[in-house]
């Protein structure tokens, strides 16, 4: 296992199951660990899960440079050095990236994991929101989706 991609946010779900990712990440001796954030505009928005693409990217280049998408990326910024953190502070450990990407939060895991030749993908799973009923599961997602195998931990 070289290459692990643990897609993290700031969700309470994460803050439990890290503990166990770190445990994982031990055992399995990668050689780099790549720790993914994906920025939403407006939280669980119904919205954005309504975006194709095209507008997608065109909200994305509105946004830039606004004070909304800095308020964004600094609270992205710290999650990613809060996990990152929590890594380095646990050795023995690989070198540690930090990856912020904004857009549909499957689907750029899945982009992440592809340019970043990941082996495995970790993630945390919210399978108790009832939203997921409605909106489908990112994890879910991901798992059916990715090209390498999904550790999804709870």
């Amino acid at each position: 296992m070289k290459r692990i991609l643990i897609a993290v946010d700031d969700t309470k779900g994460t803050k439990e199951i890290f503990n166990k990712t770190l445990h994982v990440c031990k055992c399995l001796a990668p050689e780099q660990i790549i720790l993914t954030f994906v920025e939403k505009f407006e939280g669980r928005s119904f919205l954005e899960d309504l975006l194709e693409e095209p507008e997608l990217s065109t909200l994305k280049e509105a946004l830039e440079g606004t004070e909304y998408k800095e308020a964004l990326d600094a609270r992205a910024n710290k999650v990613l050095s809060h996990y990152k953190n929590l890594l380095e502070d646990s050795p023995p450990v690989p070198p540690v990236k930090t990856d912020l990407r904004t857009g549909h939060p499957a689907e750029e895991i899945l982009k992440a994991a592809k340019e970043e030749n990941a082996d495995l993908i970790i993630m945390g799973s919210r399978s108790k929101r009832a939203s997921s009923i409605f909106m489908g599961s990112v994890s879910r997602a991901v798992s059916n989706m990715a090209e390498v195998p999904v550790m999804i931990v709870k």
